[in-house]
């Protein structure tokens, strides 16, 4: 139940995400702006995703990760509400940019909530479930947003759902997710027996540790920390940029796919949000092939005395690597409006096979590679992985009509051409660089 509420809870924040990229026209009239203005309330709610795990993971050692979930995702709720009847872009735009902000917690602490409840040999599936979650909401989003949007001619209709939902998901929360975070449990024991016996002596590790820093120190520490990974870790970097390149490209595929489907076959709103489906079955296929995994992950386990290395956690990526770039080449050439559409519809399923394997891989390594600092490194990639998502939507347009469909995709399956390598390098030499490394385990 509780890997269940915290995975639905992550997909309703990056459903919120792309809801508005079936918005655009009625945004466009309805608040009379631009559809490149209209796709920055995508952009800035991508940005607010990517700033706040820097800020709220550390929270979450102060605090605990109840307290955090309960605050943030409250504030996303509420703060929700001036998006839906926004009657201007501005209250719009800020609003959207806090509410990703907020709900930012899924995507930093949720993690560590998973690891917290499953032994290091067990968590593998457990920890799938919940990454694959935050990258099957963009592609689940454009499926509703877009009948709402026809039907109701309207906007707003896609805020509301999700304002019902994460309302239903604040409750699912607050009773069914209890705090999971031990030295958090510790000190809440350690402080039911100071009230309970009258005795201040009984203290926990948590409360002596934290005693000497100030929560200023730690979310100054965790600022500067991001770009001094990104700097002094080349290995770290590689992985950041490899998995902002893949979250770029989705976020970008909703402006590519209104060229091919909308411009060039003349699918209507709704129907264009059904084709990301193909995307949403590869992801599906690879998330159940996560158990295999799984197993080999085992064998690893007990050839290395019960602990593998964290690169035994890179073989999925590999035959991920290569299902990207068979899927963009694919749709490169399937894009023309003389092809029956069904055929781009299925290029996006090996593409989205291959995000999941990816980004599960390399979540995984990173968190056991750099598990001394561990919240960092995830904040390294949550901040490029924004940073792509938000700016790419911004040019996909036009990068579509000036490249075509078949140049524009072929530049994006090149560059994942290019990073192919990078599993079988770092499974090969992985453990070299973690030795020449003062943040990785050696």
């Amino acid at each position: 139940m509780i890997l269940g509420v915290t995975a639905s809870s992550s997909l309703c924040v990056t459903c919120a995400s792309s809801i508005v990229a079936s918005s655009y026209d009625n945004m466009e009239r309805q608040l009379n702006i631009s559809k490149r203005v209209a796709i920055l309330a995508l952009s800035l709610y991508v940005v607010g995703l990517g700033l706040g795990p820097i800020f709220i993971a550390p929270l979450s050692e102060f605090f605990g990760r109840r307290p955090i979930y309960l605050v943030s995702f409250g504030a996303f709720c509420l703060l929700g509400l001036p998006v839906t009847f926004a009657n201007n872009v501005e209250v719009l735009f800020i609003f959207r940019f806090i509410t990703g902000f907020c709900g930012s917690a899924f995507l930093s602490v949720a993690g560590g909530t998973v690891t917290d409840l499953y032994q290091p040999h067990n968590v593998y599936l457990p920890m799938a479930i919940y990454s694959a979650s935050p990258f099957a909401g963009p592609e689940l989003a454009p499926l509703y947003s877009g009948f709402a949007n026809y039907f109701t001619k309207s906007f707003r209709w896609s805020f509301v759902v999700i304002a019902i939902w994460s309302a239903i998901q604040w409750v699912l929360i607050l009773m069914f997710l209890p705090e999971t975070y031990a030295p958090m449990i510790l000190t809440q024991r350690a402080r039911a027996l100071r009230k309970e016996t009258g005795n201040d002596l009984w203290r926990s590790e948590h409360e002596c540790k934290n005693a000497d820093r100030s929560l200023c120190q730690t979310l100054a520490v965790s600022v500067m920390r991001v770009p001094q990974l990104l700097v002094l870790e080349p290995m770290l970097l590689l992985l950041c940029l490899w998995s902002a390149l893949l979250l770029g490209i989705i976020y970008l595929l909703f402006g590519a796919y209104a060229v091919v489907f909308v411009e060039g076959r003349g699918f209507n709103v709704w129907q264009t949000g059904l084709t990301f489906l193909g995307i949403f079955v590869g992801m599906a296929f690879g998330l159940a092939s996560m158990p295999y995994w799984s197993r080999l992950y085992h064998k690893a386990c007990e050839k290395n005395g019960g602990v593998a290395p964290p690169e035994a956690r890179l073989p999925p990526a590999m035959p991920g690597a290569f299902l990207t770039v068979i899927g963009l080449f694919t749709f490169s050439f399937v894009t023309s409006p003389h092809v029956h559409w069904i055929a781009p519809v299925i290029a996006g399923a090996p593409f989205g096979a291959g995000l999941i394997l990816i980004f599960i891989s390399v979540f995984s390594f990173t968190a056991d590679a750099y598990r001394p600092v561990a919240a960092s490194a995830m904040a390294c990639n949550s901040v490029l992985r924004s940073s792509f998502a938000a700016a790419f939507p911004l040019f996909s347009t036009q990068m579509y009509h000036r490249l075509g469909t078949m140049g524009a995709t072929c530049l994006l399956a090149g560059l994942n051409v290019l990073m192919i390598p990078v599993p079988f390098l770092f499974y090969r030499y992985g453990a070299a660089i973690r030795a020449r490394s003062r943040f990785t385990l050696s």
